[in-house]
């Protein structure tokens, strides 16, 4: 891998600091933020090959980080982390233009890897650069995951607000509290 410079965004200052030595180790040079307002002062300022973005940093939203960082460096590549993933948020994440997203526990193999997933070929179809469904072997999801899924979506329709998800939910909120801190089911 050659030599370039990344922009890690996260408002834990020991995940990000762990992630830089990483990353050095790999003859990767990086420069952090733990909020927002610090990552686009220093996007703004200097061009990042790579950047990746906590998607809930202080109690804000990477996906609007993300906006603002495109918008300003439409050439840097962005990879959301996160650890409450979602399919609603992963597809609204690659929607605005990160080029992956991934869920924590991510080690630094899958994050150098995930930034370099193949990407399409100019002038071919989607369907061209992915494998047909005939070619894997259906397994619908389960239901605990499926449940996952809808406790994602409604409370990203509600803001991240714990009680109103809750009772869009009809669910109390600290089992609501105890389903999210739990780890996202495979499928």
């Amino acid at each position: 891998m050659k030599m370039s410079r990344w922009l890690l965004v996260d408002d834990d200052a020991t995940f990000l600091q762990v992630l830089r030595q990483a990353l050095q180790y790999r003859q990767v040079a990086c420069d952090l933020a733990e909020t927002p307002q610090q990552a686009l002062q220093l996007v703004q300022s200097q061009a990042y090959a790579r950047i990746v973005v906590d998607l809930n940093i202080d109690g804000e939203s990477g996906l609007n980080l993300l906006k603002a960082i495109l918008e300003s460096r439409p050439e840097s590549k962005v990879l959301i982390l996160t650890g409450y993933a979602s399919v609603a948020t992963a597809v609204e994440a690659i929607h605005i233009g990160a080029v992956n997203y991934l869920c924590k526990p991510a080690s630094v193999d899958e994050i150098i890897q995930a930034f370099e997933w193949p990407e399409p070929e100019e002038g071919s179809t989607a369907s061209e650069n992915k494998q047909t469904e005939e070619d894997e072997e259906f397994q619908p999801m389960s239901v605990k995951r499926l449940e996952w899924e809808h406790i994602q979506k409604v409370l990203m329709e509600h803001g991240g607000n714990i009680s109103a998800t809750a009772q869009a939910l009809n669910m109390h909120r600290r089992t609501l509290q105890r389903k999210l801190q739990k780890r996202p089911v495979e499928k």
